[in-house]
């Protein structure tokens, strides 16, 4: 239970047990390993190379294109194409990894951090690193307990943790090199994104804007895991000097005490890098709180949130930045994924960099400047009309940014136009293909807001965005969430073609010479479609929902597509229940692909769950119940869903066996009792007769005829 977000938003905790640490006494794939790291090791050289045997980096290569140049499954063979081997993870919940291949290894995480290593030819397990991650601390994740996979660098792999640790393993046996920590335990940072490794320095950034932080992006020594440099995104309280010349040029855009609620500007997830220019691009988020009038009462563009920022990778020094949201108000953070690219604009060679933020624009800025080239709308957009061609800036609509009581409902919701999962640049076609969505939300001020350090601190009523209970207008809602593969020509910056998939929060995306892209989606399929035209050519259903990335890498001349299955993140724990999709928990699994091959999924477990019988109403006020209701939607929506309706992926509360006792309830939301499993302690903001109210608030929603039935017959 935890403070929201949005009608399709953010989500966070956990109630699952803890797996133990475990590290495989599997011998290494290759006995002599000095020799070994002669041969195989990662280097800048074997990634900028790209040689399409392996998957060396997040995005393949620096660029983070997703591109892949293997053309043996094409639009012709993709119709024989056929699962070879599965890995079961034991569990849907949040599988967003990217899996790395190098030397016949692959490296992917599953939740809770566990990295897994298995032959990329088989499927056998290797070895499996846990590193028993403390969960109390990831229950102050804003968006549940995800991970994007590891980096490799010589013949170390490094994966960052939940709990804002970063650690380096063997490549060959598992064993750890080291371990550290990266953040300060007393504030809510957790660490979600992928690591990078440039020019022998491991770079991670971290969450918790949401929460109250403030964010910064550092780099380790690959060999010793000693910090080099720390850039800070957003400034800190001047009283206390500043880091550098940078942070005191950004405390000029603030206003206010921004520094009281840490000021936000986490860097969770996306970065490039350009060799050439020696420049690593960095993707900055949202404030603390959400809402600008708050944050920085007297406006503002208050830097560097929602920014692409150029740095050098040496020393962590500011070369330049472009600011997609000045003022950002609406979530609307940078932090999507972001590709480089060469391309021919007004008959001259352009080095580019572009983005598709969460705020509805495509972006194409000067990689080499930051300067701003061109933007347009890729989804509807109703906060902003255009950005303007001279300045590069938003040109707002009226009314967008919700000050006072007054409700505005927009889009893109903090859900986004684009969200984590990335997408893919073809050099081939010249299209960017990306995982769009449209996700309204209605933002209204929320005008009691007091911070409070480890729980949601954003601003805005989030129960203005309470979902109607009658079928009718529910119904009419549903049909504005949208989401949809989009091919988009980054040069006239105007749509291709689209494939509109039956809801939002899809997965990342892969391109290929074989005009091919592919991209797993929420009602549990991963299908590949012609890059040119859209049309859809092979189909395989993976029994859960697919939010990562897909990889291809080739071994002995013969080409693999793998994807990492898995229906987790915050718009599945918040709104999976009341937008289904068919997707099963607990079969989450790496699936990889070859033409020819024709193994199949073991059969899903039945579904023989005998529901315990529907808690007694409590003898409670209208009053009291409107209490719990805007309380839980405050609180603990993220987690165990709208009107109390779960996912089924963390506990379903209104099936909760602690709803028929007062004592039993209270130990668990005030007391703390589950907070080792990933449920808070809400009892530093919830006293002893709102979690009653919230209590009783549940125990109706079990006893509504919003269950099952009702969703179903929306589904159908």
């Amino acid at each position: 239970m935890h403070k929201t977000i949005t009608l399709l938003s953010m989500s966070c905790i956990f109630l699952f047990a803890c797996e133990r640490s475990e590290i495989s006494d599997t011998p290494p794939l290759i006995s002599d390993t000095k020799a070994a790291s002669q041969t195989h090791s990662v280097t800048a050289e074997t990634i900028i190379r790209a040689d399409s045997s392996g998957w060396l980096s997040h995005g393949r290569t620096y660029s983070e294109q997703r591109h892949s140049p293997l053309k043996e499954i094409n639009t012709e063979t993709v119709a024989e194409l056929g699962l070879f081997w599965s890995f079961d993870l034991g569990t849907s919940r949040g599988i967003e990894a990217t899996p790395i291949v190098h030397n016949g290894i692959m490296y992917v995480t599953s939740t809770w951090n566990i990295v897994h290593a298995l032959d990329a030819r088989t499927g056998k397990q290797l070895w499996r690193f846990d590193p028993v991650v403390d969960k109390e601390q990831a229950s102050k994740g804003c968006c549940d307990a995800v991970n994007r996979g590891v980096a490799i660098w010589g013949d170390a792999v490094f994966t960052a943790t939940i709990d804002g640790r970063l650690i380096s393993l063997n490549a060959q046996t598992g064993q750890k090199n080291w371990d550290i920590n990266t953040i300060d335990k007393f504030y809510p940072y957790t660490i979600t994104g992928a690591p990078r490794v440039v020019k022998g320095k491991v770079i991670i950034g971290n969450g918790g804007a949401e929460l109250g932080v403030r964010g910064y992006i550092s780099a380790y020594d690959a060999m010793t895991g000693e910090q080099v440099w720390r850039f800070f995104t957003v400034p800190g309280n001047p009283a206390d000097g500043f880091e550098n010349e940078t942070m005191e040029m950004a405390a000029k855009t603030w206003t206010g005490e921004y520094w009281a609620a840490g000021g936000g500007g986490t860097a969770w997830d996306s970065m490039a890098y350009d060799p050439e220019l020696d420049l690593l691009y960095i993707g900055v988020g949202n404030g603390t709180p959400w809402n600008q009038a708050i944050r920085s009462p007297d406006g503002g563009d208050n830097l560097f949130l929602s920014s692409i920022v150029a740095v050098r990778p040496d020393t962590g020094e500011y070369v330049w930045h472009y600011q997609t949201t000045p003022g950002e108000t609406w979530d609307y953070t940078a932090t999507q994924h972001m590709i480089l690219a060469d391309l021919k604009l007004a008959g001259e060679t352009r080095k580019v960099i572009m983005q598709a933020p969460k705020n509805g624009f495509f972006y194409v800025i000067d990689r080499e400047t930051g300067a701003f080239i061109s933007a347009k709308n890729f989804v509807p957009v109703t906060w902003a009309t255009h950005i303007d061609q001279t300045t590069g800036r938003p040109v707002e609509t009226e009314g967008a940014r919700y000050v006072g009581e007054t409700p505005a409902l927009q889009l893109p919701g903090p859900l986004g136009a684009h969200n984590w999962h990335p997408m893919s640049y073809s050099p081939d076609t010249g299209l960017v293909y990306i995982p769009a969505q449209e996700a309204p939300h209605v933002y209204a001020e929320q005008t009691d807001y007091k911070r409070t350090n480890g729980f949601w601190n954003t601003g805005t009523e989030l129960s203005a965005a309470a979902l109607p209970t009658d079928k009718a207008t529910f119904k009419a809602l549903k049909a504005m969430v949208k989401g949809r593969l989009l091919a988009w020509d980054p040069v006239t910056q105007k749509p291709a073609w689209s494939f509109e998939h039956g809801g939002p929060w899809n997965g990342g995306v892969l391109s290929t010479s074989g005009n091919l892209v592919f991209q797993g989606t929420a009602d549990a399929h991963f299908a590949a479609y012609d890059a040119l035209t859209g049309k859809r050519k092979w189909r395989f259903y993976t029994q859960t929902g697919v939010v990562a990335a897909p990889i291809t890498y080739q071994i002995d001349g013969e080409q693999f597509i793998a994807i990492a299955s898995g229906w987790g993140g915050s718009y599945v724990l918040s709104g999976g229940g009341v937008f289904p999709t068919g997707s099963k928990a607990n079969v989450g699994r790496v699936m990889v692909f070859k033409l020819g091959a024709k193994a199949t999924l073991p059969e899903l477990p039945d579904d023989n769950f005998i529901l315990p019988d529907t808690p007694k109403l409590l003898d409670v006020s209208e009053e009291v119940l409107a209490k719990g209701n805007r309380a839980y939607d405050n609180n603990c929506l993220v987690c165990h869903g709208f009107q109390a309706y779960s996912s089924g992926l963390i506990p379903n509360l209104r099936y909760s066996a602690i709803t028929n006792s007062e004592q039993a309830w209270n130990s668990v939301v005030v007391g703390g009792g589950l907070a080792e499993q990933g449920m808070p302690n809400f009892g530093k903001i919830i006293d002893d007769d709102t979690a009653e109210a919230i209590r009783a608030y549940v125990i109706s929603e079990a006893n509504s005829v919003r269950g099952q039935e009702f969703y179903q017959a929306i589904e159908n």
